[in-house]
């Protein structure tokens, strides 16, 4: 469909109703003889021409199509009205400056962010939390005031063990954002600390503060806590391991397989392989 569009009673529920589901429509009540109506129209067309992939045009010819603008309840021309889903969200009547109309339509249009988040809420459905990630960060860090972006990646960083991350994030959120689901993410992780906190987990922990030096129990803690997420105090403990002996049994393999597993663009897996590479250069 061409993005400027003529409206007629045989194309309005297509135009106005259905492709505003998809794209926001901008209906532009018209006639012949209104003169302010001609100064609108060219603008309009710039912006429809510069947003072509995110709005249509909907020309209402109101001499012609009279049915359709007291559907509408227009009673002054110009009229401009904003549609999505098939009903009005913002407008205004008259002429308008170009940058007031181009901000007006900002405030309607997908911003980036949202289909970050949204890819990343798909992915993560799909329980491929480690690809889902980055694509919420990016949200998040776009918007970082934005509650459901924060629950959804804390929710997505217990997953990927990420558990100090998802503890700051629900610590910004208000006392009146705390609702079910909100609860919900925070119940979450508290029972990932637990989890996190096995008896294997506890009684290396202990043999290692009696023998700090022995890199077996280093070794033996790295990968227990690695298999509970708790990834970044694995990679320092095999660190420790191979600032002494590079060559020392698994421990660069599994160091290196941890990072592998990270999630794209995760800062843990940069600042880990930067130390490596020092190490090893």
């Amino acid at each position: 469909m061409n993005n400027i569009v003529d409206i007629t009673l045989e194309n309005a529920q297509q135009v106005l109703i259905e492709a505003s589901k998809d794209r926001l429509v901008v209906a532009d009540f018209w006639a012949d003889w209104c003169e302010p109506c001609k100064q609108l129209m060219p603008i309009l067309e710039k912006l429809a021409h510069e947003f072509s992939e995110q709005i249509i045009l909907a020309k209402v010819n109101c001499d012609e199509q009279q049915q359709i603008a007291g559907q509408f309840g227009v009673r002054n021309l110009p009229t401009v009205a904003l549609l999505k889903d098939g009903q009005p969200v913002d407008g205004f009547a008259g002429v308008q400056p170009e940058s007031e109309i181009r901000e007006l339509l900002q405030k309607h249009l997908p911003k980036p962010q949202d289909e970050w988040f949204a890819q990343g809420v798909a992915l993560a459905e799909q329980k491929d939390f480690a690809a889902a990630y980055p694509l919420l960060q990016n949200a998040f860090d776009a918007e970082p005031d934005n509650k459901t972006y924060k629950l959804m990646l804390a929710n997505v960083a217990i997953e990927l063990g990420k558990l100090e991350q998802a503890e700051d994030l629900l610590s910004t959120i208000t006392m009146v954002d705390q609702d079910a689901a909100y609860k919900q993410v925070l119940s979450k992780l508290d029972l990932a600390k637990q989890a996190s906190e096995t008896p294997e987990i506890q009684a290396l922990q202990t043999a290692l503060a009696q023998t700090p030096d022995a890199f077996d129990v280093k070794f033996d803690l790295a990968v227990a806590l690695s298999q509970a997420n708790r990834n970044e105090e694995a990679l320092q403990l095999l660190f420790d391991i191979l600032k002494v002996d590079l060559a020392f049994g698994d421990a660069k393999k599994v160091y290196l397989d941890i990072i592998a597993n990270l999630p794209d663009g995760d800062a843990l897996a940069g600042q880990y392989r930067r130390k490596l590479y020092a190490l090893l250069y």
